[in-house]
């Protein structure tokens, strides 16, 4: 066991969109990320995510039948986003972002593009 300092963490890194870890519960992954601008639409087929916004601003937009809500998380906030939901995170300014979700899974989602990190680099 050791103790994790989230500060420190985030001053290990500068890129956007590529999360790392920072601990294992079970099957599951804490992981902290930079944001900035707009992320792409994607969704899970098997694994729910939560939001917590460390610092900054996050809008989490979601598809929900044929309308798009938006979800502003201020520093302090967090947000679940089931299995299956479409959604898009955007940063219109640089966020810090801790990450809970199953180690399985793709920060991309069911899309594989630019921003897919498929090794995650531990902190």
């Amino acid at each position: 066991m050791q103790k994790i300092n989230l500060k420190d963490k985030f001053s290990q890194f500068t890129d956007f969109w590529s999360p790392k870890v920072i601990g294992d519960l079970g099957d599951y992954q804490v992981k902290v990320a930079k944001f900035h601008n707009q992320f792409v639409w994607h969704h899970h087929d098997q694994e729910d995510e939560f939001f917590l916004v460390i610092e900054g601003r996050v809008a989490i937009h979601v598809k929900e039948k044929d309308s798009e809500q938006i979800y502003t998380l201020n520093a302090g906030e967090g947000i679940v986003v089931p299995r299956g939901v479409e959604h898009m995170p955007v940063a219109e300014e640089t966020a810090h972002v801790l990450l809970l979700e199953p180690a399985t899974t793709l920060n991309t989602g069911n899309v594989v593009n630019e921003k897919t990190v498929k090794n995650l680099k531990r902190l």
